[in-house]
């Protein structure tokens, strides 16, 4: 992608909007991932809905996802073999009434080989609040949010610990949603501890921003997921969710399990 200047952020949209209210009701934000395609995955959606979470990240499945560890990457594999689309997530969300915003997570090859205002334009037909595209810098996203901001979807970025303050602002300036914070350097995965590394960087990223602050990347426990949102707006849990669905996990256990999620969190 080209470094065209990126726009000015527009007004907050609607994702933006109904993570700022649920913060200000004083609940600390679950946003839980699950792989498109994947098992009975409308089913899924609701259940985790109904177990408490403020938004959903859905996985577009590609065929080279680098950020994602190794249970991500298998579920996608699954996903591609069955036969898994951008087209078949779009006609699949449809006939979902998830009740909170939802989120694509990609890559861009898929938005550049469709054309990005036909993409961007897809997933708000499909129900789609906002997207992230980690492969693709701040610098380098002129060309997509020129699309995807008329569309009306949230482009939401990453900051990572290792990310100087004055880029921080930037990118905390850019996002859209909510700011994205990576717990640990590396690729996703469950992990045994957090660390003092979060909750360094939540700290940052709070006292530059009044978006909401959420935090992923090694999320698995009820414990971690009190421990991060301790020092943020709330957490983003992806592989537990996607290694449960792999190992054969049902609509309800997924039901179960977001909901000790968000026990924990309601807890603290």
């Amino acid at each position: 992608m080209s470094r065209d200047p990126l726009p000015p952020p527009p007004e907050p949209g609607s994702m933006e909007v109904s993570l700022r209210a649920t913060r200000a009701a004083g609940r600390k934000l679950l946003v839980p991932y699950l792989t498109g395609g994947l098992g009975p995955w409308p089913e899924l959606i609701r259940a985790l809905a109904d177990a408490g979470a403020d938004a959903i990240e859905i996985g577009i499945p590609f065929s080279d996802p680098a950020m994602d560890g190794p249970v991500i990457q298998q579920a996608s594999e699954q996903a591609l073999r069955a036969g898994t689309t951008p087209a078949t997530v779009f006609s699949g969300l449809r006939s979902v009434d998830a009740g909170v915003p939802l989120l694509a997570m990609t890559y861009y090859n898929l938005a550049f080989h469709m054309g990005e205002e036909r993409f961007a334009g897809e997933l708000a037909d499909a129900g789609f609040s906002g997207i992230i595209l980690p492969d693709v810098p701040m610098e380098e996203q002129g060309p997509w949010r020129a699309a995807a901001d008329p569309a009306g979807i949230e482009t939401v970025l990453l900051a990572g610990p290792i990310s100087p303050d004055d880029r921080l602002a930037r990118i905390c300036e850019q996002s859209r949603g909510y700011i994205y914070g990576v717990n640990l350097m590396g690729i996703t995965g469950e992990r045994v501890s957090i660390g003092e590394q979060a909750a360094v960087l939540a700290r940052r990223l709070k006292a530059a921003t009044d978006k909401p602050v959420i935090m992923g990347f090694g999320v698995s426990t009820p414990e971690q997921a009190a421990e991060v949102a301790a020092v943020s707006d709330g957490v983003i849990v992806g592989t537990a969710i996607v290694r449960r669905v792999l190992d054969g996990g049902t609509p309800d256990d997924l039901h179960a399990y977001v909901s000790s999620l968000r026990a924990a969190l309601d807890a603290g």
